[in-house]
């Protein structure tokens, strides 16, 4: 069947694998460099901390300030276009780190990299839209979702090494070149499925076999987008859901330094397999919706089932350091465990957007999620990073600090399916 219908569409899941993977290893490489930046610039224990904090906090504020136009800026320019400027200015913002020379200094670079990041997931979910038909998007995006793990796992094996060798500058202007070579294939390769010439008439018109044709073109604005409850179900779910990513991706070199007394280069193997082990959720997370809706199962069901499931799996992270005290790498599996399920969950609850709204308010709706995603990491960040592991650093204990995140990360996912299954309980699409 794949034969016949031909296979350009997942040409363009490349593509967009490619620019997540981008994406999440520039805004990644910091953490890597912490203990770097420390000594280049001589803070103090507390210090590093609450510097490191703040500078984190400006990245998702930024983040959160772009979600609130990114979505509504790719609607408009259009998938390609729009991708491809978020691309080119968060590249830039990424080399600019480079030059920073204090703790001022990376803060205005990570709030013009929070700001350009922020069209990525909008562009994302919206090419999937475009491309994929419905029974498929899930495992789409559970391909191109994968780059935010191959991203973080590319990270620790190649930053500490050139940090290393040639300075933690150089690792930000490498890191951030990458962008300029996805944008030269994004032009070459990209166009909507209509006006795509590499496309077989068998292929667009499986894209097209179980759409609802959309009469109307216009922008939606966020205000009408706010009114439905499909609109708060996305929001809350990533409200209370990203900022547990957030805290893996910023904190674990940190835990593992920490915890186990690893150095700078000794975190490189431990960090990389929690995020090689969360790459097979972000795949088996689209397999399992499509197999169930394949099995004539309805879509919010098959969507909603494989959330549970994954929201379930979530749950061992509680004890990762019981099992770290009897050998650190069942720490990295029980933690690589809750990657996974989280990037399960995140290809599902990105693909509730296109089930839920017609493929002109899919951008929108993605960037009302992804700013109440970085909100939610600001507020967990300002109330329990920023301000309960400054006090635990203090006073020695930081382990301690470390398992109230743990039992917060283990909560979240169930909080969010209960809050998402109350407000949309089929996930009716909206009639805009």
């Amino acid at each position: 069947m794949q034969t016949t219908i031909g296979k350009y569409r997942w040409t363009i899941c490349s593509l967009v694998f490619f620019a997540t993977t981008v994406n999440y290893l520039d805004r990644n490489v910091i953490s890597y460099l912490k203990p770097y930046l420390a000594e280049a610039f001589h803070w103090t224990p507390e210090q590093e901390v609450n510097d490191y904090a703040n500078i984190e906090i400006a990245f998702k504020l930024a983040y959160a300030f772009g979600m609130f136009f990114a979505g509504g800026f790719v609607d408009k320019l259009g998938t390609k276009i729009g991708y491809a400027i978020a691309t080119g200015l968060w590249s830039i913002a990424a080399i600019a780190h480079a030059f920073a020379t204090g703790t001022g200094g990376f803060v205005i670079a990570r709030i013009f990299l929070g700001v350009t990041e922020a069209g990525n997931f909008p562009a994302a979910i919206k090419a999937v839209a475009e491309w994929f038909p419905q029974k498929e998007r899930a495992l789409a995006t559970g391909v191109f979702n994968s780059g935010t793990n191959i991203g973080a796992i590319i990270v620790p094996l190649t930053v500490p090494y050139i940090a290393e060798t040639w300075g933690w500058q150089w690792a930000f202007i490498l890191t951030g070149a990458i962008g300029f070579l996805w944008l030269a294939l994004w032009f070459i390769f990209y166009e909507i499925p209509q006006k795509q010439k590499r496309l077989s008439a068998e292929e667009l018109e499986y894209i097209n076999s179980d759409r609802v044709e959309e009469v109307a073109t216009e922008k939606v604005s966020w205000l009408k987008l706010l009114s439905f409850r499909q609109t708060w179900a996305f929001a809350l779910g990533k409200f209370l859901t990203d900022p547990v990513w957030w805290f893996y991706l910023f904190w674990l070199p940190d835990f593992l330094m920490k915890q186990y007394n690893l150095s700078k280069t000794e975190i490189i193997w431990p960090s990389a397999m929690v995020y090689m082990i969360g790459s097979i959720g972000s795949i088996a997370g689209g397999w399992l919706p499509m197999n169930l809706i394949n099995k004539q199962w309805p879509a919010f069901k098959a969507r909603k089932t494989s959330m549970l499931i994954y929201a379930f799996l979530v749950l061992p992270v509680l004890f990762a350091q019981y099992f770290g005290s009897i050998n650190m790498w069942l720490a990295v599996l029980v933690i690589g465990i809750a990657a996974s399920a989280h990037q399960a969950w995140s290809a599902n609850i990105f693909t509730t957007v296109s089930d839920m709204f017609p493929k002109k308010a899919t951008a929108s709706v993605t960037g009302i999620g992804g700013m109440f995603g970085g909100l939610g990491g600001i507020l967990l960040t300002w109330l329990v990073q920023k301000n309960m592991f400054v006090y635990y650093t203090k006073i020695g204990q930081i382990q301690t600090g470390y398992f109230i995140m743990f039992c917060i990360c283990g909560a979240a996912y169930l909080t969010a399916w209960s809050i998402m299954h109350f407000l949309v309980p089929k996930m009716k699409q909206v009639d805009i």
